[in-house]
């Protein structure tokens, strides 16, 4: 692609661009048509038309009609292109003066409108805020708004490297735990427990399973009890033995089930008091933990476990984003709908919209209108000379025409009263 081509493929495309083109050679031909019309009854009356009274004054309102038509064509065909061809000075203007047009639309739109006192008072008159609850207020728009903000999370999320998502999550959680020593959090926990009472219902659970665990494996332990035993001993008391065993364990169990006052209970207890309290105070329990905590980060499970929590988020987000029934989509449009109707209740709040509307808008303004100012210049410097007078002529030139009508019917009315005054005069 050439950079003439480049530069004429940026041009915006001109809306209905056939049919501004037909009506463009229409006014042409009408205009024209009234041109040829002048000319014709110029020759007619001068080759046949004598030299009477009335044939003067129709020759000297042709004649005006003519030089009126020519020269308002000449005008608005210098506009764009060279009369016939011709490079005649100052004409083909907007090709030539293309680079400066643009630097004076910049400049224009600069001091005209992107004053902050104009956009000031434009923003403060549009009532941005209500126009902002209204579409928010509304579920349709707050559907379609809650859908491109979930794809643009997916984009978002597609864009990122899952390597470098990982690797912060690991640091973050590698962080985290390195500033939280483990065993004095894992006593305040067991404290709180103890003082909550919550470690009786999970001692009594624990009583529970150990108790069903003896009925349901006593054949396994009897046949354990049977390879410990001295081999002189009978195999009938060694039953008797294991039932005589088994039977004082239930009993036990049994008793500190029921009494939560039970010695064994309390001596628990006051193992489970001591236990916290070494682990928030001692720096033997404190050095196992960190190197408990050391070990369980370098397991390479964690780091896959973190992976797939990545993987997991963003298969969820898609899914989510993708199902417009989905409760995430649902309750961002909510949350919309919400937001706007709050807004349209609260003037406080929407006047609040207004001034950070206005404000934000006058900062852009004010620090950044060179730059405005230059994509406006620059946007029109890569614009082809040749495309852009066509385009501009499709979008002006049906009213241009107009100026050659009015020229011819102007230069027939002061032709036909300068006659007039010059037979008077003589």
């Amino acid at each position: 692609m050439t950079a003439a081509t480049a530069a004429t493929a940026a041009l915006p495309a001109v809306k209905a661009q056939a049919e501004r083109r037909r009506r463009l050679e229409v006014m042409k031909r009408r205009a024209s048509a009234l041109l040829g019309l002048a000319t014709a009854l110029f020759l007619a009356v001068t080759l046949w038309g004598g030299d009477s009274t009335a044939a003067g004054y129709v020759q000297a309102t042709a004649e005006a009609a003519m030089v009126g038509g020519l020269a308002d064509w000449f005008a608005v065909t210098a506009l764009f292109r060279h009369p016939l061809g011709i490079p005649i000075p100052h004409t083909a203007i907007i090709v030539a003066k293309k680079d400066q047009f643009g630097a004076t639309l910049g400049e224009f739109i600069q001091e005209a409108f992107l004053t902050p006192d104009a956009v000031m008072d434009r923003i403060q008159s549009a009532d941005v805020g209500r126009r902002v609850a209204t579409w928010l207020g509304d579920r349709d728009n707050a559907a379609r708004l809650a859908a491109e903000v979930l794809d643009g999370a997916v984009q978002v999320s597609d864009l990122v490297k899952d390597d470098d998502v990982n690797r912060v999550l690991r640091r973050a959680m590698s962080d985290r735990l390195d500033s939280v020593p483990v065993a004095p959090l894992a006593g305040r926990a067991l404290e709180f427990l103890i003082r909550d009472g919550r470690h009786q219902q999970a001692l009594s659970a624990g009583i529970r399973e150990l108790d069903r665990y003896l009925t349901d494996h006593a054949g396994d332990l009897r046949d354990q009890l049977g390879t410990k035993s001295p081999w002189w001993l009978p195999g009938a008391a060694e039953d008797r033995l294991f039932e005589r065993l088994t039977e004082g364990a239930h009993t036990l169990l049994t008793a500190m089930l029921e009494d939560e006052e039970h010695q064994l209970r309390k001596r628990f207890e006051e193992r489970l008091v001591q236990l916290a309290s070494d682990l928030q105070t001692s720096e033997a329990y404190r050095a196992r933990g960190e190197q408990l905590k050391a070990e369980l980060l370098a397991q390479p499970q964690v780091t896959e476990w973190v992976g797939t929590l990545w993987q997991d988020a963003k298969a969820q987000l898609r899914a989510q984003a993708e199902d417009p029934d989905s409760d995430l989509r649902l309750r961002l449009t909510d949350v919309v709908v919400a937001t706007g109707d709050r807004l349209g209740s609260d003037p406080v709040l929407a006047a609040r919209v207004d001034d950070g509307v206005a404000t934000a808008v006058t900062y852009v303004v004010e620090h950044f209108h060179g730059e405005i100012v230059g994509l406006v210049s620059g946007t029109i410097e890569r614009w082809d000379a040749a495309e852009t007078a066509d385009r501009l002529e499709l979008l002006l030139g049906p009213d241009l025409q107009y100026i050659r009508i009015n020229g011819t019917v102007v230069g027939a009315l002061a032709g036909l009263t300068l006659h007039a005054v010059a037979q008077a005069l003589g």
